[in-house]
């Protein structure tokens, strides 16, 4: 059957591939083209259709616009359909280009040479499969963005003249996630956190400043392993908020990928570092080993050129798209991939760090800990990985091996390259927000009422700042009042007015309705 021939297109449906519509409507767009075309990529976040009815609303994952909507059923019409409604899936739009062959992208062009959306079709083809119809260059029309801003987040533009389109997309054909302009991200990036974070700490006397981020420091690095169930001794965990204080401070490569790794893993006995060189998975095993896979990683052929493009991304397009959307984008890029057998999940999430501090959102000398945010929200952080893991899972063919891992049968790098990251931009926004209008102004303010809390004390009687330090400790851990051990062992020199004075000072500076 030829490519846009009507009868490929399927009617309405209540139904479509186990995805149930809130109304009998007509699948369009990317929907209607995997389905005509039979492409084996993860679905979309949200699908299209077009109902009987002239309402325009979304539930239950799809968006339904109105019988005028309709596209033609052809490849041209359902192609334009997604780019003008939808925005770009890159990875359903390369699968398409390579089902449908260049002689039905050809002729597309030529029936519209100057049309909008067929010279960003041409301009996609070219750029994804890496080879040039047999088209002269273009001479007429105006430049239009090959992707809609606004519709998702934008690259810095470059001309294209043979296309006669600005290529404003936000990576290369070797890593390139697309983030949708959603109202909460347009939020978010409206209240310009990385001023408002520079307007907290300029009410932080230095000296609180510097030890309250290096508790946010060791904050962080504590919930980065915690989060991956380890509890490991405090040294490793001083190495890694170390590293994490560097930040930014070293180009991007593998060898510095590689470098992360070992500081992460510490004792590599039992681990081998260095890419993977064989299958990889993120959940169980049966009694019998066998893996009960929730995410398959990249296949270990694909995984040098994977992580090249995602160091070409941060040393290219990540300059020219907001730092936060940026860092989601390549740390979440690389926990899909898992290039290595073990530290992804820290690696992961110092990487979000590393494009912070790098594009000077966050303050010189100052991290903030989202990887505490993560730990406390686990369940959100796991549904948005899980988010694209659970799309991508069907279309990846593997077998189990003895040694109960799996190997990938089919060729499923472009699923890596090429994802929607809008969840992990949002949640990952939601985080720094969280870390700068709580985190950052409490535990300054902490800082505070404690040295306050040293100084009322050292008024009352002489100690060291060890012993006022274990006196406030014992005052915080029994609700403000000193223990009868405490009392009779550790500060049994203290007279009863001054554990009295002890606790009352305690009750002014963290009374429970200050929150401290």
């Amino acid at each position: 059957m030829a490519a846009g021939t009507q009868n490929r297109f399927s009617g309405a449906v209540t139904v479509f591939h186990e995805h149930r519509l809130p109304e009998r409507a007509t699948p369009a767009g990317y929907a209607a083209l995997i389905d005509a075309y039979g492409l084996r990529v993860p679905w979309p976040r949200r699908l299209w259709a077009t109902s009987e009815r002239h309402k325009v609303y979304s539930e239950g994952g799809w968006r339904l616009l109105t019988p005028r909507h309709a596209p033609p059923a052809t490849l041209e019409g359902h192609l334009t359909f997604a780019l003008k409604y939808e925005g770009l899936d890159l990875a359903v739009l390369k699968r398409l280009f390579q089902a449908v062959g260049p002689a039905a992208v050809a002729a597309l062009v030529r029936a519209k040479p100057t049309g909008r959306y067929a010279r960003r079709i041409w301009f996609l083809y070219e750029w994804l499969l890496g080879a040039q119809l047999p088209l002269g260059d273009a001479t007429q029309g105006n430049y239009v963005p090959v992707v809609d801003p606004a519709l998702q987040w934008t690259g810095e533009g470059e001309a294209s003249p043979r296309h006669r389109v600005t290529n404003n997309l936000p990576g290369t054909p070797s890593f390139c996630p697309l983030v949708s302009r959603t109202e909460t991200l347009d939020a978010l990036v409206g209240l310009d956190l990385a001023a408002r974070a520079r307007a907290v700490i300029d009410t932080v006397p230095q000296g609180v400043l510097s030890r309250t981020a290096a508790f946010l420091l060791l904050k962080d690095s504590r919930s980065s392993y915690a989060i991956e169930g380890e509890h490991p001794p405090q040294d490793r965990i001083q190495r890694w908020g170390r590293a994490i204080g560097e930040a930014g401070q070293h180009p991007l490569d593998l060898d510095e990928l590689l470098r992360l790794q070992r500081i992460v893993i510490g004792d590599a006995r039992f681990v081998e570092l260095g890419l993977r060189r064989e299958g990889g998975f993120v959940g169980a095993r049966d009694h019998s080993m066998r893996p009960l896979p929730e995410h398959v990683s990249a296949c270990p052929e694909h995984l040098r050129d994977l992580v090249e493009g995602m160091i070409a991304f941060d040393r290219g397009p990540a300059a020219h798209i907001d730092p936060v959307i940026a860092a989601a984008v390549l740390a979440f890029g690389l926990i899909y991939v898992h290039p290595f057998e073990d530290g992804n999940g820290r690696i992961h999430r110092y990487l979000i760090h590393h494009v912070l501090a790098e594009r000077g959102f966050n303050p010189p000398g100052l991290v903030f800990p989202v990887s505490a945010v993560m730990l406390e929200e686990i369940d959100r952080y796991r549904a948005v990985l899980e988010d694209y893991s659970r799309r991508l899972l069907p279309v990846i063919d593997w077998r189990a091996t003895e040694s109960g891992n799996v190997a990938v049968l089919n060729n499923t790098a472009d699923f890596y390259r090429f994802f929607d990251a809008t969840p992990h931009a949002e949640f990952l926004y939601h985080c720094v927000w969280r870390t700068i209008e709580r985190d950052l102004p409490q535990e300054a303010e902490f800082l505070r009422r404690y040295d306050a809390f040293c100084r009322r004390i050292e008024q009352l009687v002489d100690m060291p700042e060890r012993t006022l330090d274990l006196l406030f400790r014992f005052l915080q851990q029994n609700g403000g009042r000193l223990s009868k051990r405490a009392r009779e062992r550790e500060f049994a020199q203290l007279s009863a007015s001054e554990v009295a004075s002890a606790e009352r000072i305690y009750g002014d500076l963290f009374r429970s309705d200050t929150g401290y």
